[in-house]
């Protein structure tokens, strides 16, 4: 839920007629104070389940918004971390939100040196020089013609045996509130995108996991998925949520 300190519902007005970039570069400064941070149960979970695939020694966030994956990042890399994002705001937002822990690029007490790069996802500025990568919550601003150019890339950044890693929720039931709200916003969005210029890419109906799993298989990528099960289970014993493990063979 939105807090009193969060967006007011004009400043969201403002961010949604928006482009995606500039949206976020006015949102950046009380995104931590909306529901659209991942929360910290799932960033502790992936941490948890990506620490016996480590340790890491350089670490890449990608879509990074204001570090939340960074400091996941910074429990399994021993060397470096890098944020990236095209948004400006979200990553003064990040590097302000760093500075009470390490001080300007640094890790802190010993821990890996940390950095950020402006850039968008689909043109990543760099070669194979990362262990891991991770990405939470972004996938949505990417429409599925998107995504194996997107995977192609992030394969490319990885050294041989590096690891792309990210939380997948399992499907709302069909029918339940969840459900109607992301077929509801979604709807609104494709509304909004019809009618206005520039675009909002954000869409939370389009990231299935079979699709997914297949397209980083097709790209390849060797896929696991992992039960992250400090996130409870659903009725029917499956997991609430899984962590997609592909790796760069």
């Amino acid at each position: 839920m939105f807090t009193p300190q969060g967006p007011t519902l004009r400043e969201l007005t403002v961010q949604a007629l928006s482009s995606t970039e500039r949206g976020y570069d006015l949102l950046a400064p009380k995104f931590d104070l909306t529901p659209f941070r991942t929360p910290d149960t799932v960033l502790d979970a992936v941490a948890d389940a990506l620490g016996p695939l480590g340790p890491f020694r350089a670490g890449l966030d990608i879509c990074c918004g204001t570090g939340a994956g960074v400091d996941v990042l910074r429990e399994v890399c021993v060397e470096r971390v890098t944020g990236v994002d095209f948004s400006a705001g979200m990553l003064a937002t990040a590097r302000s939100a760093l500075l009470p822990k390490g001080g300007a690029g640094g890790g802190g007490s010993g821990g890996p040196v940390v950095d950020f790069v402006r850039a968008d996802a689909r043109a990543l500025p760099f070669r194979s020089a990362f262990d891991v990568a991770v990405s939470f919550g972004a996938f949505g601003h990417f429409l599925p013609s998107e995504r194996p150019a997107l995977f192609t890339r992030v394969r490319e950044v990885l050294r041989p045996g590096g690891v792309f890693a990210f939380p997948v929720p399992a499907p709302p039931r069909v029918g339940s509130r969840l459900y109607w709200t992301l077929w509801g916003f979604d709807a609104a969005m494709r509304a909004r995108n019809a009618v206005w210029r520039p675009p909002f890419v954000m869409y939370y109906r389009t990231f299935r996991p079979a699709d997914v799993v297949d397209e980083l298989t097709r790209t390849g990528f060797e896929v696991d998925l992992v039960a992250l099960d400090g996130l409870g289970r659903l009725p029917d014993g499956a997991p609430r949520c899984r962590m997609v493990v592909a790796r760069r063979p």
